[in-house]
């Protein structure tokens, strides 16, 4: 039986069909990458979530050795709802030298144009093995490739350069930086708006933690970046969202805000939080508990990505620079996994078509031009491991 063949252009197609929204399960999609894999020799380990409906992939061509290249993507997409498309999200559409529909840009061109040429990759025995680490729940946090990396430390051969294919516009990205989620939570004391001083708004101590929060991201803002590399040039810290309070003339006995910081690489991830919960507890708590010592304020810690940190000069820098026949390297503020396989000793890079721009909007694109790129990359690519 022939094994199927397809264009970049026809994987990209059949990729974007999945509807693989986080919320959804990944396994129609990853069924289908393991099945073609298969049909072209190529053997797929799965690595599921703990109930069995999300799975990684890790497949390699080549020999069973250490010192592989992986080409690492995630699988998952971002929410449709609420956005205003022009044509359907699932289904590829061509206009004005762009493909347009989910995952275009972000990510699954890149996964895409690594299978189209799997044939390619087979054809010859190749001297290093190319490994596959494609992951579920990226857009969550990151969830995927926590157990995915671990299983590969533990149980193969260890690669020696990871390549992460989110959208760069094909240029290499050596650090972004760290992103860290919480949840603050104030409990106050219901009563009657007419007698505030028996009550305890918990909307208005969360709104005094809110302006600290505050202070601390000016004072991010004006420790600044050393480098001179991020945009913006600092940590940010953000409130994203909040919720509290039954009605207008009553005390609200609960508020509860989300939020963040992206840290620059190399600072002290416990710095901030510590910060918050230190000025909640010695500023806010005692004025709270004068008045019942049922109130307080807790936060807690939602997930983390690490800061993905330059590696000047590493071996998956070197290699990558020269397949995307490129001088330079450059800084990010959004997360990826990279930094996920930096920790666990593989040079890692970050370097994909598409544009990070397009990313999470409406009428997501890549333009024709960014695929073509990407496949005389993958295209160097096979003829250094061969």
């Amino acid at each position: 039986m022939t094994a199927p063949q397809y264009t970049p252009r026809e994987m990209i197609e059949k990729l974007i069909s999945f509807d693989t929204t986080s919320h959804l399960s990944n396994l129609p999609m990853m069924d289908f990458i393991r099945d073609y894999l298969s049909a072209h020799g190529v053997s797929s380990t799965y690595v599921s979530n703990d109930d069995g409906t999300k799975a990684n992939l890790y497949a390699t061509i080549g020999p069973d050795i250490a010192g592989g290249i992986v080409l690492s993507g995630h699988t998952d997409v971002v929410p449709i709802a609420g956005q205003d498309w022009t044509s359907d999200p699932f289904t590829v559409a061509e206009r004005d030298g762009k493909l347009f529909g989910r995952g275009t840009s972000d990510m699954k061109s890149y996964i895409a144009i690594a299978l189209a040429l799997v044939p390619e990759f087979v054809a010859r025995p190749l001297k290093i093995p190319v490994h596959f680490a494609f992951s579920y729940d990226e857009e969550i946090g990151c969830l995927g490739v926590r157990p995915l990396v671990r299983k590969i430390a533990d149980d193969f051969p260890l690669p020696r350069i990871v390549i992460v294919g989110e959208p760069t516009n094909m240029t290499v990205v050596n650090a972004h930086k760290s992103g860290y989620r919480f949840t603050t939570e104030v409990t106050g004391l219901e009563g009657h708006s007419s007698a505030t001083q028996q009550g305890v708004n918990a909307i208005m101590y969360a709104g005094e933690m809110i302006v600290e929060i505050n202070r601390i991201e000016q004072e991010m803002r004006e420790r600044g970046d050393p480098s001179g590399r991020f945009n913006p040039p600092y940590t940010t810290v953000h409130i994203g969202m909040i919720e509290g309070g039954t009605g207008t003339n009553i005390i609200p006995k609960t508020c509860r805000f989300t939020w963040e910081f992206r840290g620059l690489p190399g600072i002290d991830d416990t710095e901030i939080p510590s910060r918050v919960d230190r000025f909640a507890q010695e500023n806010l708590v005692p004025k709270m508990h004068a008045v019942s010592k049922e109130t307080g304020i807790t936060t807690t810690f939602g997930s983390s990505i690490p800061a993905f940190a330059p590696e000047d000069g590493s071996p998956a820098e070197t290699l990558v620079k020269a397949l995307a026949r490129q001088n330079d390297t450059y800084a990010v503020s959004y997360g990826t996994e990279a930094g996920f396989f930096q920790a666990a000793d593989m040079a890692a890079v970050i370097c994909g078509p598409g544009d990070i721009e397009q990313a999470h909007k409406p009428d997501e694109f890549i333009t024709l031009s960014q695929v073509d790129s990407c496949v005389g990359f993958m295209r160097r690519l096979i003829d250094h491991v061969r």
